[in-house]
């Protein structure tokens, strides 16, 4: 039995030799049959493709990247000559505040309070040679575009250039991100005087040397209360230009100097009444308003002038703001002028500076130490509203403190002491004419 078995196996085993054997010799007849025509034909295709993938291959290590990084949560990827970059990321305030007296006057200046999303934003942007590109929306309030950029900087020695919605250079903190801006609100000579994002173009230059930097931009109208169209459905433009001086603007070592102005057509529109809250978002009253006892007023147009200091050594800082605007009303019965001021000083307990960027703004330091940056702060702030015979005029001091966890949280606490006064303040907060507010914020970014 044993012996039949193995000759069957021998038997099969010869048989699939032989079928491979067989399969084999047809493969290399077909071939050899193959005309010398086509064999070479096909050697050139092959050493074409070669080329192609060589020629490929170099491209795409061109274009490779040299650094993705996710730190906190955002994303980065960056070519390995640095010619072209993408990126996203965001930021997300969480407020909440408490409110009295003129804050809340609608209710008789009962304690009223909110907890609300001040910002939820993300953005997108890249660069490319010497494009770049910024689209920033904010979700806070249903969607909506805050910035959308394009800037170019291909001119050797020369100005950048940037269009679309953009920021207006108008105040030294209203340009600040919020991001970085000391108190939770912004002052309310800011809130006033800047429209923040218009549609535009404008240029720009900063000399390192020296330290100055120059701003002028033309924009679409539309803040204020205009609607960007004069009476003949014409655009509205705003012209709005800034110079600012830093001889001093070393790591722990500032100081800056600026002046800016707009010219503003206000297309017959009437003057929006409330300009400014008592630098507490979501209260029943805006404290700082000009027709206050009075009424509203068309207007042709407004001039905004304004300077800036500030001064940075090593943990302490100063800054300072004084602006005024001038209506030129369509009945000139109703010309008026109103200004107003800031001063802010700030101090970081555990060491650090505040860090100084060549636009002219400040942004947030790096904790010197794992256990986070501590910084205090005081603000005296006016704004004067008021006319002869209508308007408030408000005063806000805050003292606050700031907790940098790291370079992407921040917990912010702010109390808030208000007085209001003016021919206007008894029709717009009745007999509660001073308020206090405590506002808290907690910032990530990502």
């Amino acid at each position: 039995m044993s012996y039949q078995n193995s000759k069957l196996s021998h038997s099969k085993s010869s048989t699939n030799r032989f079928g491979k054997l067989s399969i084999s010799a047809v493969v290399v007849a077909a071939a050899l049959a193959l005309p010398s025509s086509v064999i070479a034909n096909e050697k050139s295709e092959i050493e074409e493709l070669k080329q192609q993938v060589a020629s490929l291959s170099e491209k795409l290590d061109e274009l490779s990247v040299s650094e993705i990084s996710t730190s906190g949560g955002g994303l980065e990827v960056v070519s390995k000559d640095g010619k072209y970059s993408f990126e996203m990321g965001g930021r997300f305030q969480l407020d909440y505040d408490t409110f009295d007296g003129a804050y809340n006057a609608g209710n008789d200046g009962k304690t009223g309070s909110d907890l609300f999303p001040r910002r939820v934003r993300t953005y997108v942007e890249g660069k490319a040679d010497n494009w770049d590109y910024k689209l920033l929306l904010d979700f806070s309030e249903g969607a909506e575009i805050t910035m959308a950029r394009l800037r170019y900087k291909g001119f050797k020695g020369g100005p950048v250039i940037k269009l679309g919605k953009i920021r207006e250079d108008i105040s030294m903190e209203a340009l600040t991100s919020s991001k970085h801006i000391t108190g939770i609100s912004r002052s309310m000579l800011s809130n006033t005087m800047s429209p923040y994002f218009k549609y535009g173009v404008a240029a720009y230059q900063y000399f390192k040397d020296s330290g100055l930097r120059y701003a002028v931009g033309v924009y679409k109208g539309g803040s204020f209360g205009a609607t960007g169209k004069d009476e003949n459905d014409d655009l509205a433009l705003s012209y709005t230009g800034r110079l600012t001086w830093s001889p001093i603007h070393n790591d722990g070592e500032v100081l800056h100097l600026g002046l800016w102005g707009s010219h503003r057509d206000m297309g017959g529109n009437d003057l929006s009444a409330k300009f400014a809250r008592g630098e507490v978002r979501e209260t029943n009253v805006r404290l700082v308003n000009y027709a206050a006892g009075g009424d509203t007023y068309a207007v042709d147009n407004l001039q905004q002038w304004g300077v800036e200091f500030a001064g940075v050594y090593g943990p302490m800082s100063l800054q300072a703001e004084y602006a005024i605007r001038d209506v030129q009303a369509v009945e000139s019965v109703n010309d008026a002028s109103f200004d107003g001021y800031y001063v802010t000083a700030s101090y970081f307990i555990t060491g650090e500076s505040r860090k100084y960027a060549k636009r002219g703004v400040f942004s947030s330091p790096t904790p010197l130490s794992t256990d986070g940056a501590w910084e205090v702060f005081a603000r005296m702030s006016n704004f004067d509203a008021t006319s002869d015979t209508q308007g408030t005029e408000a005063d806000v001091a805050t003292i606050g403190v700031n907790y940098y966890l790291n370079k992407k949280m921040k917990f912010m606490a702010n109390y808030l002491m208000s007085d209001v006064s003016g021919p206007g303040t008894q029709d717009l907060v009745g007999d509660y004419d001073s308020g206090n507010a405590m506002t808290l914020r907690a910032q990530y970014l990502f």
